[in-house]
């Protein structure tokens, strides 16, 4: 059984040979690892040097994404560096959400209010 994240023989044979008919596709899939590899490994200090290759010879669609990366370059490398996540927020706030959704227009905001607080 193949593990997550490898391929096969054919696979990798298929992807040889579109990296070598376009350059494009290669330079897009060598980026897109590198940067799989700074999210992996927390190495948001190499983000800065990632932005720049990528702006420098990226195709376009890949350049936009490191020029959106830029215009939050703090925030970013925080969470390429940091060990806190705020996951466990976002869990809650969606679950808050999807009640208020369900019952729009059905009940008072003590009753939503008494559904949150009594939910884990």
């Amino acid at each position: 059984m193949r593990s997550r994240g490898t391929l096969t023989d054919s696979q990798n044979e298929r992807l040889l040979q579109v990296r070598l008919a376009c350059p494009d596709i290669t330079r897009a899939c060598d980026l897109a690892r590198a940067f799989a590899d700074l999210v992996r490994n927390q190495r948001g200090y190499l983000l800065v040097e990632w932005i720049r290759q990528a702006e420098q010879d990226a195709p376009k669609p890949m350049k936009g994404f490191a020029g959106f990366l830029r215009q939050d370059l703090d925030a970013v490398t925080a969470g390429l560096t940091l060990p806190w996540s705020s996951g466990v927020v976002e869990g809650h706030v969606n679950r808050v959400k999807t009640l208020k959704r369900a019952m729009y227009g059905r009940a008072s905001f003590e009753v939503l209010r008494t559904r949150i607080l009594t939910q884990p």
